[in-house]
């Protein structure tokens, strides 16, 4: 049976790419299996698709928002009926375990009943004025169109994380997903149609980055940027942006450490290291791919880790015994193999793994085994550097204070965690850990869509997802005030005269 082949979705249609041309969509764990045809669109269709949120604007913004709200409760409501199916679906085209994609479905089901409350929420401030007779107030107001470009490694909940804020503060999108995972973008895009979305204002556009994705960042009718990816091409959006002032929102890079005190739950901080280290084949932002361990209870817990390591089933996802799948491609394994390849050089000690996994099921796809380093400085490039796969460098550490430092000694500041029993460490450590999110006793992955998430440093721009700090990045504060005294007052001069 052929690929199934799929389709933009511009002004409200189905259309293909004006050039003609597609991409193959291919399950990572398994190289023969195509998951879909995809457009291989360019600057033509993606202006098209600004061009129709730039007229759809008009109206989306006049609608109220209690009403746009209902738009995502409604589709919320399908997230949940369909779950299971675009947990497989997604597990096919970008290979991480079910139990895991069945919570990135469930971060978008979230998502869209918390949004869908925000539609009678969008609050502003009242407040008193220095004059009599005179009322004053603040409003949000949305921005226009939002171009939103989102990576391979959560497809659905990362984009139901900028687009449904976008929408029920009354934007418009133009939604560019990662090449690797169109086909869970192609799902919400759909449902969110299917629940009533009006046409024109949400556009779904596929193709490379650099024929969509920089068109979309340069795009002088696009008001805000919204991106999830690498620290170097947010650093490109940012630059996209800065010459007319359009707004962008980046949440790239972490290098997030796990703290294990000589006093912790040895038994569950192996279990947060774990999850950590290897959930989504450590191809996540908060992927704890640092571990710091107090020297007095290293070799214990660093042999108790390399065991668990070592005995993780590497798999296809689609198989309920697996608890690690692949990488998302060859490239991202050769990548990490690099990377491997630079840790032995700087000296570190491999302590299991550091090879791609061959034979049988595993020379279909990109498979990697868990990799640990051992007796890792802090300032070795595999604990400096993102390296987004299954591999963990271990530090060691003397004191409380030492371990902060190297906690804090990466450009980047996503994510952090501590395991200990000592309630002023716990404290002290939130205070002192230069991170957007910290954990105590939990590892570094598992944010919650009601509290803001992003970093500090060269994670981000200063900028929150999730929450309703993600109604900042969609909406402009608007001051208004109401003068009913019938003559002209002047503020700062009538009131000290």
């Amino acid at each position: 049976m052929p690929p199934k082949v799929y389709k933009n979705y511009i002004k409200g249609e189905w259309v293909e790419a004006r050039c003609g041309k597609g991409f193959e969509n291919l399950n990572p764990a398994d190289k023969n299996d195509v998951v879909g045809l995809f457009p291989a669109s360019d600057k033509c269709d993606l202006d098209a698709a600004v061009d129709t949120a730039k007229q759809a604007f008009k109206s989306w913004r006049l609608v109220p928002p209690p009403k746009r709200a209902e738009v995502l409760f409604r589709a919320a409501q399908v997230l949940v009926e369909r779950k299971e199916e675009l947990a497989r679906d997604m597990t096919r085209e970008m290979g991480k375990v079910l139990r895991e994609t069945r919570g990135d479905v469930q971060e978008a089901i979230d998502m869209g009943f918390y949004m869908a409350g925000e539609g009678r929420r969008l609050f502003g401030q009242t407040t008193t004025s220095e004059l009599p007779h005179k009322f004053a107030m603040s409003i949000r107001q949305p921005i226009g169109v939002v171009g939103v470009i989102t990576p391979w490694n959560f497809p659905l909940a990362i984009p139901a994380w900028k687009i449904f804020p976008a929408l029920v503060a009354g934007n418009t999108v133009v939604f560019k997903p990662a090449s690797d995972t169109p086909l869970s973008a192609y799902h919400l895009v759909k449902i969110l149609n299917e629940a009533g979305l009006p046409k024109g204002v949400l556009n779904l556009v596929t193709g490379s980055g650099g024929a969509v994705g920089v068109s979309l960042m340069t795009h002088p009718d696009v008001g805000v940027i919204t991106f999830t990816g690498s620290t170097e091409v947010g650093r490109e959006v940012s630059k996209a942006c800065a010459p007319d002032f359009r707004h962008c929102h980046l949440e790239m890079g972490g290098k997030n450490i796990i703290l294990v005190m000589e006093d912790a739950n040895i038994d569950l901080a192996l279990d947060g290291a774990l999850w950590g280290g290897f959930g989504t084949t450590g191809q996540r932002c908060t992927a704890a791919s640092r571990l710091g361990v107090h020297k007095k209870i290293y070799k214990q817990f660093v042999a108790k880790f390399v065991e668990r390591a070592k005995n993780l089933k590497v798999g296809n996802g689609l198989d309920p015994s697996v608890e690690m799948g692949p990488c998302i491609n060859d490239r991202q394994a050769q990548s990490v193999h690099n990377y491997v390849g630079i840790g032995k050089n700087e000296g570190a000690q491999l302590l299991c793994g550091g090879e791609p996994l061959t034979g049988g099921e595993y020379d279909l796809g990109a498979f990697y085994a868990p990799t640990i380093f051992g007796d890792c400085h802090p300032k070795m490039r595999i604990a400096q550097e993102e390296i987004f796969g299954p591999v963990v460098s271990v530090i060691p550490f003397e004191s409380f204070e030492e371990a902060i430092e190297i906690a804090n000694g990466v450009v980047y500041g996503l994510s952090s965690s501590i395991y200990t029993r000592d309630v002023n460490r716990v404290f002290t450590a939130m205070r002192d850990l230069s991170t957007g999110i910290v954990y105590v006793n939990a590892p570094t992955i598992g944010a919650e869509i009601h509290l803001p998430f992003g970093g500090t440093k060269q994670t981000g721009n200063g900028h929150r997802e999730a929450g309703t700090a993600a109604l900042d990045v969609f909406t402009e504060w608007k001051a208004v005030y109401v003068d009913f005294s019938g003559a002209l007052q002047r503020a700062q001069i009538d009131t000290h005269t």
